[in-house]
């Protein structure tokens, strides 16, 4: 299994290693020594699983998670130096941390956990919902994205929130609609609903948000919905159930 450090000490990230080099089973395949090189790293390898530090400058632990898409993070165990009530919130989301200065026989679980849990063929969706959990236990309002990194076939690409048109649901992911080109992302409708700033984005049905500053105007249906048109000529519906979006032009 290949492993990425991320810690912006550098004694932080040698306890780790050398750690990791008591065992047969995993290999550190990566190292980081801050969130956004972690971001990069991720996205143009494959790891197995990430030690991930929380309280790093500039961009956190959180944020690196927030980044990539809760999604599309590999399996994390949290590196944290945080106290014992703030460690309440680790174990009450069930997930594996690691308290700085780390204990050896403390690490070998949490790695047992990752190795042996590793032959899965699919994601498991609870463990995604945990981690976004503890990351609102911690930051209830996180910034909104004002970029966004996706991840294509042969190359790493950054968008600015501002140039999306419209997002459509797919699935665990997203399309995100940019003139006439089409990006898909490995983010969930609901995770970039929370993440993207409800002053630019808005929800008007179940598998459709909209940039406002897009919106031409906005025309009644006869069952209750509405026709939502943009300034490209774009047709969106916008249905009954979130009729309730149009109180934000009254």
């Amino acid at each position: 299994m290949r492993a990425l450090i991320v810690d912006d000490e550098s004694l932080g990230r040698e306890r780790i290693r050398s750690l990791l080099a008591r065992r047969s089973d995993i290999t550190v395949a990566g190292e980081a020594g801050d969130g956004d090189e972690a971001i990069r790293m991720i996205a143009e390898n494959d790891f197995d699983v990430v030690f991930l530090d929380i309280q790093m400058p500039h961009t956190t632990g959180f944020e690196v998670i927030a980044s990539v898409g809760a999604n599309a993070m590999p399996p994390v165990i949290f590196v944290t130096a945080y106290d014992k009530h703030a460690l309440q919130a680790f174990e009450v989301h069930a997930l594996d941390y690691l308290l700085k200065p780390v204990d050896p026989e403390r690490f070998n679980e949490a790695v047992d956990r990752v190795v042996g849990a590793s032959s899965a063929t699919t994601r498991d969706t609870a463990v995604v919902d945990r981690i976004q959990a503890l990351i609102e236990t911690f930051e209830p309002q996180p910034k909104p994205l004002e970029r966004l990194m996706i991840k294509t076939s042969d190359h790493i690409e950054f968008v600015d929130s501002s140039d999306i048109d419209w997002i459509e649901a797919a699935g665990n992911y997203a399309n995100l609609h940019i003139g006439e080109r089409s990006l898909l992302i490995r983010q969930t409708m609901k995770s970039l609903e929370k993440r993207l700033d409800d002053a630019t984005f808005m929800r008007i049905h179940r598998s459709t948000i909209v940039n406002i500053n897009r919106i031409k105007g906005v025309y009644p249906m006869f069952n209750g919905d509405h026709e939502v048109r943009l300034t490209n000529g774009t047709k969106l519906t916008l249905s009954r159930g979130y009729k309730h979006a149009l109180d934000r032009f009254a």
